[in-house]
């Protein structure tokens, strides 16, 4: 009977007519596997992308709509000898707890055989330099072979299934020569034994599988315990809410049929579903995730709330601004994704190390067999080496060196408040020596005030009101929310930097700077807050100017502060008018600061500081920053800023507060250095090593024990980043 696969219904559309489906990959251990799949699959034509994220072995693709189907995706990993099927995250997470039950019991079937033949092999260490009978050291030899053969053959399964799918595609990856060490080592031995040798190396192939195991283990529960991360945020997703379909009825149904503009009703002890701002009602509501405040907000008409928050006490009516995969939750979940399949030069550094490693192993330990053959020791003599270079040579430790050092730090950036959004972010954050800011929205908190709306006509304002809303600037945002608008004018369009226009029966509406609005004339007439922000509006020849006020961020003298005592260079560039400028500048510090800059002047001053050999964070909120964002070494946005702004930063920050800038840099040159310093020691281990072991020195016990133990030390070295930060003041 033929099975047919049908995985359509996995696919979805990724835009600019591409398909994407995600796939779980069994048998993905190290940066090795990593690049062979990515080779493999972007080979087929009409892939636009393959990734692979080793942290929950999946990988992501991306084709021509319509140019393939996804089984031949899944045949193809099968010649590459990975076994695949479309993700889902359940299945994924008992698949990986299955697995981590099963390396667990091989850990423990290998560590109680090591324990047993290493009690077994102290006398025959001792007895060989003393009056032990031949007899007696087989008898060990033999016992130990009765423990450590069918251990081996029980506890080496996830190297020896790994090593035959790739041979048996005609490849190699990192399994293949573990195996082959261990299975020699194991078959010399009872030669060995059978023709009464002094030495047999069963102790040296179960150490080298415990130790194997161990560094499996511990990594696979790190990538599961930053895998976490994205699985308590999916926890937080509700997935139906009470939809009021009249005006007193209410039906519960899925996410999924809520829509912009629908009003749910959030009832106490319930997930809200949706992003919305409150129309009725009052309670205490728990939005930790988004604000980064762990008291509970007062939430009343007009308090915005997002998907994930957890109403306390009250009953609220929502007006849905957005629901499903559009909210600030689904954002924040796919800006970790980005962050877990990340990849940094320095993981390509690692890859392409990684994938020469197998040939040249395999031939450094022929050439040292043959070698010693010629040098005239036996054949016997001569193998052992080999054996001991295949042992000692294992990259394990470069395969780890890096991606170790990115999952902890990402998740350790997370718990901070940070959400990377590039593959290299960490390293140059790590080297960013000047900060720029943008004041409105960044420095300053996103919600403001419009303080001279009583002196601007109902009906005027209203329209100021409906136009702000098609502009995702902050100060737009003020004056739509002060005048409570509900629908945005038609056909109105942006321009950045400038403000936003359209034309309705004839006369155009224009909102934004003085200069765009015609309005320059009216900022000296008019009695304007020295504190405060100014926009324009004009309605044909009726020309009005809007006051706009907003506070710093709570902490941002203390961020500041903190800067400086960094040695980072700051200044702000602002599109702002120069009082409201030089009022923030003065109030935290800031000696360097230009107002009234478009977003060309943001980026002829980047580009100025690069020409002086200045490495420029970049951080910004608004439409018009997304320019500068691009243009700088790195750059950053708070989650409240525009989602154009959010695409182009490298990295993005939750909250009120300004301090997960100053968190983000510490982590990131913590990072940075723990990833040279990981690659230092993987590299320094090698040089070391092998010339050692050619040179017969090393038996294979001793290159089991030295080899592990690198890997070991790399991951422990690794698990520094999770404290990266100083405290700021």
């Amino acid at each position: 009977m033929q099975v047919t696969r049908d995985f359509s219904h996995y696919v979805r559309a990724a835009g600019a007519g591409l398909q994407h489906i995600d796939l779980a990959v069994e048998g993905v251990h190290c940066a090795g596997c990593m690049a062979k799949i990515e080779r493999g699959l972007s080979a087929i034509p009409d892939v636009t992308l393959a990734r692979v994220n080793l942290t929950d072995r999946r990988v992501a693709l991306e084709w021509k709509e319509g140019a393939l189907d996804p089984i031949s995706l899944i045949d193809r990993l099968e010649e590459l000898g990975y076994k695949a099927y479309p993700y889902e995250t359940e299945s994924a997470e008992a698949t990986e707890v299955a697995e981590s039950r099963f390396l667990l019991r091989c850990l423990g079937v290998a560590a109680f055989a090591t324990m047993n033949v290493m009690m077994l092999s102290i006398p025959v260490w001792s007895g060989n330099v003393s009056d032990m009978l031949p007899e007696q050291r087989d008898f060990f030899h033999w016992l130990s072979a009765l423990i450590a053969l069918p251990a081996a053959a029980y506890a080496g399964q996830p190297f020896f299934r790994s090593a035959w799918r790739a041979l048996s595609n005609k490849t190699t990856n990192m399994d293949v020569p573990i195996s082959i060490g261990v299975c020699l080592a194991l078959g010399m031995s009872v030669v060995e034994t059978i023709h009464h040798a002094e030495h047999a190396y069963f102790d040296a192939a179960i150490m080298l599988l415990t130790f194997l195991l161990v560094g499996r283990f511990l990594d696979q529960n790190m990538r599961r315990r930053t895998r976490a991360v994205a699985g308590n945020l999916a926890a937080l997703k509700a997935e139906t809410a009470a939809k009021f379909v009249g005006p007193d009825e209410i039906s519960q149904v899925p996410v999924a049929a809520i829509h912009p503009g629908d009003i749910v009703l959030l009832r106490p002890g319930e997930r809200c579903a949706v992003d919305g701002t409150v129309i009725e009602g009052r309670s205490d509501i728990d939005q930790s995730l988004i604000t980064g405040e762990t008291l509970y907000v007062t939430a009343e008409q007009g308090t915005p709330v997002y998907a994930g928050s957890m109403n306390i006490s009250g009953t609220l009516r929502v007006r849905v601004s957005a629901a499903s995969e559009a909210t600030l939750l689904a954002e924040i979940t796919r800006l970790l994704d980005n962050a877990l399949q990340a990849r940094s030069r320095y993981v390509r550094l690692a890859d392409r190390a990684s994938r020469l490693y197998a040939p040249v192993v395999h031939a450094t330990a022929l050439v040292t067999i043959l070698g010693w053959v010629i040098a005239g020791a036996t054949w016997h003599d001569a193998i052992v080496t080999g054996v001991a270079v295949l042992i000692i040579t294992c990259p394990c430790a470069l395969g780890l060196a890096i991606p170790t050092v990115q999952t902890v730090a990402s998740g350790a950036m997370f718990k901070a408040g940070v959400l990377l959004n590039s593959g290299d972010a960490i390293e140059r954050l790590a080297e960013a020596d000047h900060v720029i800011f943008d004041k409105t929205g960044t420095l300053t908190l996103p919600d403001l005030d419009v303080t001279n709306a009583a002196d601007i006509p109902a009906n005027i304002f209203q329209l100021a009101g409906r136009l702000a809303l098609s502009s995702h600037h902050p100060v737009a945002a003020a004056v739509a929310q002060a005048a409570d608008a509900r629908s945005p004018i038609v056909g109105a369009v942006e321009e950045a930097g400038q403000g936003v226009c359209a034309v309705v029966d004839g006369v155009e509406f224009r909102l934004g700077r003085p200069s765009f609005c015609g309005a320059e004339a009216l900022i000296g007439s008019v009695t304007l807050d020295p504190d405060a922000s100014i926009v324009a509006f004009s309605k044909g020849s009726e020309k009005f100017i809007l006051s706009v006020r907003q506070g710093l961020r709570p902490d941002a003298q203390a961020v500041i502060a903190a800067l400086k005592d960094r040695h980072i260079g700051i200044e702000i560039l602002s599109g702002d008018r120069e009082p409201a400028v030089i009022a923030a500048a003065h109030a935290l510090g800031i000696a360097e600061w230009r107002a009234g800059v478009t977003p060309a002047d943001k980026i002829a001053r980047i580009e100025e500081l690069k020409r002086r050999g200045t490495k420029v964070l970049m951080v910004g909120d608004g439409m018009n920053d997304a320019p500068s964002l691009a243009a700088a070494h790195v750059s950053m946005s708070p989650i409240s800023a525009a989602h154009l702004s959010q695409a182009t930063a490298d990295l993005v920050f939750l909250g009120r507060p300004l301090a997960p800038v100053v968190t983000a840099i510490d982590s990131a040159r913590k990072a940075l250095h723990l990833m040279r310093q990981n690659v230092w020691l993987a590299i320094g281990y090698n040089v070391l090593a092998v010339p050692v072991a050619i040179s017969g020195v090393v038996t294979p016990l001793i290159a089991a024990a030295a080899m592990s133990g690198s890997s070991i030390l790399v991951m422990l070295n690794s698990l520094r980043a999770r404290g990266a930060s100083r405290e700021i003041a």
